[in-house]
């Protein structure tokens, strides 16, 4: 069946639903981590502290965008699904009903790209009043959605491949709490050995932040990163596409 915006906005408006009744709930306990993070970071050890010729706060609120892009737009497809998948039995329905697979896999990310939109807008108003020199225009907001998009496709597929909750902990503690504190976030990829620069390019979160902070920060786009980033998204959904497949047979 062909991809179709109706159905995916049929697999989306029960999302929404929840979003619109609970939505006060979700953004209060998504912005808990991110808020530590500046509160330690940013004035907790990064007071009078300078890098790639910005101040330590403003270099470490785009990474920290970068971060919830990523934690909260994952962690938005992914447990609904599995809970749904694994617990509750529904997604056996959406299964049966006469609506595509591309239409499902794009429907289910896009609560977590919603999501991820919510808690980085937060994120970005409280920046604007701690750092006002950060730049937020189209080229910005690009990246913000390429990066929510793509790792809401990677939740998509860790929910579809996983066969348990404790599987995905497992998955969370292997994959996304790594590129937590490795991907650039809190630091300049400039300090790290090549051999490691180059394990860490490989991570999509690093291409989110770099492609998120020199937007905000004015500095010349990195457009490799980008396409490199649209890259991982499109693979995710491609592997989603593939073990939603394969468990339909």
């Amino acid at each position: 069946m062909a991809f179709s915006l109706r159905d995916v906005y049929s697999v989306l408006w029960p999302e929404l639903r929840f979003l619109r009744r609970n939505w006060a709930s979700i953004l209060v306990t998504s912005l808990i981590t991110p808020v530590l993070y500046l509160l330690a970071f940013g004035y907790g050890l990064g007071q009078g502290v300078t890098v790639d010729g910005v101040s330590y706060l403003a270099f470490i609120i785009p990474g920290i965008v970068a971060l919830t892009s990523m934690s909260v737009s994952f962690s938005g497809a992914a447990m609904k699904l599995n809970v749904d998948r694994l617990y509750y039995k529904s997604f056996d329905e959406i299964l049966m009903s006469p609506v595509s697979f591309s239409s499902i896999i794009v429907g289910k990310a896009l609560l977590g790209v919603l999501r991820g939109l919510l808690s980085c807008g937060a994120i970005i108003i409280m920046g604007a009043f701690i750092s006002p020199k950060l730049i937020i225009d189209p080229l910005f907001i690009l990246a913000l959605i390429t990066s929510c998009l793509a790792f809401s496709f990677l939740g998509v597929f860790a929910a579809l491949v996983v066969r348990s909750h404790q599987s995905m902990s497992t998955f969370n503690s292997m994959v996304i709490l790594p590129m937590t504190f490795l991907c650039g976030t809190f630091f300049s990829l400039s300090q790290v050995p090549d051999f490691l620069k180059a394990v860490l390019y490989a991570l999509p979160l690093t291409h989110a932040s770099e492609c998120i902070r020199s937007a905000a920060l004015g500095q010349p786009f990195p457009w490799i990163s980008l396409v490199v980033l649209v890259g991982f998204g499109a693979f995710f959904y491609l592997a989603s596409m593939h073990v939603l497949r394969k468990s339909s047979i």
